[in-house]
Parts: C-alpha cells; sequence; structure tokens
C-alpha cells in the first residue's frame, strides 16, 4: 500500500466541504508528475488532505475509495480522477513550517516540489506527520 498528500486551496475546497459531502472526485490535476503520481494512487490507499494558500498544512486524513479514471470531463487522456472519502481531520493542523523545521521529513516531495499537488509520502513520513498531528503546535 502506498500513502499520498492531496493539496487543495481550501477557499475552492476545503477538508470541511470534503466532510460535508461525505466524498467526492478528485480532478482538475494539470502537472504532469503530479497526474502521474494521481495515476498511481490505488483504492483502500491513504492519502492526507493538505490546505494550500495561507493556511499550509496537513489538516485531515481520506482514502482513495476507486482507482484511477479517464477524466470524462477532459479531453486530454492523460487525465484522471480519483474518487475518495473524509475518513478523519487531525488532531492538530501539521504546518509546512513544521515539516520543513523536521529533519526527518526534509527530503520529502513536499518540502523539495512545493508546487506539486499529489506527493507520494512515505510509510515513515506518514507516521511522523501523524505523530506531529498528536501535539499541539508551539
Amino acid at each position: 500500500m502506498s500513502y499520498w498528500l492531496f493539496k487543495e486551496e481550501p477557499d475552492h475546497y476545503s477538508y470541511a466541504d470534503l466532510e460535508r459531502d461525505g466524498e467526492t472526485v478528485w480532478s482538475g490535476v494539470r502537472n504532469p508528475l503530479a497526474r502521474k503520481n494521481l495515476s498511481q494512487v490505488k483504492r483502500g490507499e491513504r492519502i492526507f488532505y493538505y490546505h494550500t494558500g495561507k493556511e499550509k498544512a496537513v489538516v485531515g486524513e481520506i482514502e482513495a475509495i476507486g482507482n484511477p479514471t479517464p477524466d470524462p470531463k477532459d479531453s486530454d487522456p492523460k487525465a484522471v480522477v480519483v474518487r475518495v472519502k473524509a475518513v478523519d481531520r487531525l488532531a492538530h493542523p501539521v504546518t509546512l513550517k513544521q515539516i520543513k523545521e523536521d529533519p526527518k521529513l526534509a527530503e520529502w516531495d513536499l518540502v523539495r516540489l512545493s508546487r506539486l499537488s499529489v506527493v507520494p509520502v512515505s510509510e515513515a513520513q506518514w507516521r511522523r506527520v501523524l505523530e506531529m498531528s498528536r501535539e499541539p503546535q508551539s
């Protein structure tokens, strides 16, 4: 099983919106590497939900409830979508600042390739972010 991080502008579609809706189709990914990553997501895999913009923080966990399928609303044959559902809001958001300051997360693509909207997460990175989310930000 792989782990992922999906980024979204909270003013466009926040984690609270997903909680309200229960599930949604993740679409609109344009960057070629982000699309490649999205096309590798499998049903049942866990995903961090990251708010971009002013917040810049991992705020919740979601799950892929379907495998990638072609985007029916996009004429580009490389465009894919993945259906996801809300799983749980983190007790405390983990900010990009905290992530950048943590040596265990310094090599993460979230830090290195900051504009990428779909980012792989190693099991060690996943565990570390969850650990950090249990502690209030100082």
